[in-house]
């Protein structure tokens, strides 16, 4: 895990415990948004895309359980820590039957939140740094999804976060159809007709900034997603 900062997404309905918390965590170089119950986190955590959400169970509108089902539709990635007094068996278990990564029980030291959060940050990091490739060829072009960047020749052009995301997961997926209820959801957060009218323009968007090499084609396919081909010849579907 390299110097980045971290960014921890917080939902804590005890204000005197997500200060603290907030307050430690910043001591320690994290950068802390937090969240009072399961719905705001639920909002927050697709707008910020965090490095981790640490997560107290019972809270008001929306509890910690329900708000991470939610998240793992469609993110299965990220580590999630629970916050709780529950620790009886079953809560545990049915805690990471839903997706945690981890469980911290109430009262708990400030030392040991950290050295779980680097732990579980650790691992996420690996993982995608053994997953993910750097940088993607596309035809005459280099795509590189952590710097938001497509290179041409000596031509380079920044890429907005949502521009980047949508070509990552095309690159990942080449020559395969991406889902567009997915990205929606992973992007958007819903997958309503405003935001996949949205999705088609960024996609346009997308083939215009690849014009510059006629064998790539972003190929839309009806009523599923879309897919990226690099001169193929075989069959859309």
């Amino acid at each position: 895990m390299g110097k980045q900062s971290i960014t921890v997404l917080l939902v804590e309905d005890e204000p005197t415990l997500a200060m603290i918390i907030t307050d430690t965590l910043t001591e320690n170089g994290f950068i802390i948004h937090a969240a009072p119950d399961g719905e705001k986190g639920l909002r927050d955590f697709f707008q910020l895309r965090p490095d981790i959400l640490v997560t107290d169970v019972m809270m008001p509108r929306m509890d910690g359980f329900e708000m991470v089902r939610r998240i793992r539709q469609t993110d299965k990635k990220t580590p999630v820590l629970f916050l709780t007094a529950r620790s009886a068996i079953n809560d545990v278990v049915k805690g990471f039957e839903l997706g945690a990564n981890d469980y911290l029980k109430k009262p708990f030291g400030m030392q040991e939140l950290i050295i779980r959060i680097k732990a579980l940050l650790g691992k996420a990091f690996d993982s995608a740094a053994e997953q993910t490739p750097s940088r993607f060829e596309i035809g005459d072009y280099l795509f590189d999804p952590t710097a938001q960047m497509l290179q041409h020749s000596e031509m380079k052009q920044k890429l907005s976060y949502r521009e980047s995301e949508i070509l990552r997961k095309l690159c990942e997926n080449r020559n395969q159809v991406v889902n567009a209820q997915d990205v929606l959801l992973d992007l958007w957060g819903d997958d309503s007709f405003f935001n996949s009218r949205s999705l088609h323009v960024f996609i346009t968007k997308l083939r215009h900034k690849l014009c510059k090499d006629d064998r790539i084609r972003i190929v839309n396919i009806r009523g599923i997603g879309y897919k990226l081909l690099v001169n193929e010849a075989e069959s859309l579907l």
